[in-house]
């Protein structure tokens, strides 16, 4: 297993406040703002759960 790289493509605002807590924990708070994260059931079920407000490739 890889690395993941995410991006947030949409702002928070207007969203649940799990779904805030979900970004915030996967280390995002801007627009634009990229984070790497281990590629992992755990990660992958918290892109899940934003999957419309962030986008997903893999890291190299």
């Amino acid at each position: 297993m890889g690395d993941l790289r995410i991006t947030q493509i949409k702002s928070k605002i207007g969203y649940p406040q799990d779904q805030r807590a979900t970004l915030q924990s996967l280390g995002l708070r801007k627009i634009r703002q990229q984070v790497v994260r281990p590629d992992n059931p755990a990660v992958r079920g918290m892109i899940h759960k934003v999957r419309h407000l962030i986008t997903v490739e893999e890291a190299e």
